[in-house]
């Protein structure tokens, strides 16, 4: 996740620190042509999409695949099925408002490249040079495309798209530079709506549960299974800080009460949330996420270790569930305890 998390109980500071280490660090902006050096995080690094996978189909039709292809432009969507193994089917345009995996943001002309590399008789760059040829050609115009606001730790990850085998082979050097999502496999996934009128943030939705692995990154798994955390509610901080930028104590101060009111209800008051010994926690958005185009965070439940670390939970808060492979401890009676009234 691109957040910063943020607790409402007094846990270890360590813990805190932990998460704030998958924080942004900064978004790209867009200004007078020229976009700066900034490093995009190891998720980010997709070189290539669909059409370079059909390239390697034997039996994909690049009469199909090539007419939506060549005649994509910058802000057309494009979608495209898997079929078996690496394979592509049904490639082809799609408006931006229905599933799709890739939105063009520019295109760009191999075969104006310098020297001969991408001559006519000359074979696809590899995947190496393909991340390289994203960088130098597609990283600027994706950003102005975006009208400077882009969070590289966000959910879009600037791709490039090369031409089939065929059209490849036939002359085409086109190369479509854009932004898509990726699952944690780092295949694209179905998208609705713009990529310059989505929140850009990552997170989950209530009801699913996250995994932290070792590098801090953060996977969205079955709640059957290890996870450190799981979410309650996606709150849009945007309409709260209309006038943007909110400092880290600010969004605390607006996180506190709706997450913990989110986490009474998500397990069904105050008494259940007592005895499940969980704590509400959300996350926050630092400056350059926020300007890079990041405005939503997550309420979440989480257990936090003596030593700074999350715990390991398993099953969902809303059942049976364990922290660090062992029921919830007893939690001493309230006297009296509360009333629902």
């Amino acid at each position: 996740m691109n957040n910063t998390w943020r607790s409402s109980l007094s846990i270890n500071t360590a813990l805190v620190a932990m998460l704030a280490g998958c924080a942004g660090v900064g978004s790209y902006l867009y200004a007078s042509g020229e976009a700066p050096e900034a490093q995009a995080p190891a998720d980010s690094e997709t070189a290539t999409t669909a059409a370079a996978a059909a390239s390697s189909s034997a039996d994909a039709s690049s009469t199909a695949q090539a007419a939506p292809f060549t005649s994509a432009d910058v802000g057309d969507c494009l979608t495209w099925e898997k079929g078996d193994g690496d394979k592509v089917r049904d490639f082809g345009r799609t408006d931006c408002l229905s599933p799709h995996r890739f939105e063009v943001s520019a295109r760009e002309d191999l075969a104006t490249y310098p020297a001969s590399e991408f001559g006519p008789t000359s074979q696809p760059p590899e995947l190496t040079r393909q991340a390289q040829l994203r960088e130098e050609l597609c990283k600027a115009p994706t950003i102005k495309y975006l009208e400077g606001r882009y969070d590289p730790v966000g959910r879009y990850s600037i791709a490039s798209i090369l031409p089939s085998a065929e059209a490849w082979k036939a002359g085409d050097r086109t190369m479509l530079c854009g932004v898509q999502v990726t699952d944690d496999s780092g295949e694209p996934i179905l998208t609705e709506g713009s990529a310059r009128e989505q929140d850009q943030a990552r997170i989950a939705q209530a009801g699913e549960c996250v995994a932290i692995d070792p590098a801090n990154a953060t996977h969205i798994v079955p709640c059957d299974q290890p996870h450190q955390y799981e979410v309650t509610q996606v709150v849009d901080l945007k309409p709260i800080f209309p006038e943007g930028n909110p400092s880290i104590e600010d969004q605390d101060a607006a996180l506190k009460p709706i997450c913990t009111q989110a986490a009474l209800d998500y397990v069904g008051g105050d008494d259940n949330l007592y005895n499940s010994t969980l704590q509400p926690f959300w996350t926050t958005i630092p400056t350059n996420s926020w300007t890079g185009g990041s405005h939503t965070v997550n309420c979440a439940l989480v257990f936090g270790n003596p030593d700074g670390s999350f715990a390991e939970l398993g099953g969902s808060a809303k059942g049976a569930f364990t922290i660090n492979g062992n029921p919830p401890p007893p939690m001493p009676v309230r006297n009296p305890l509360r009333n629902p009234q």
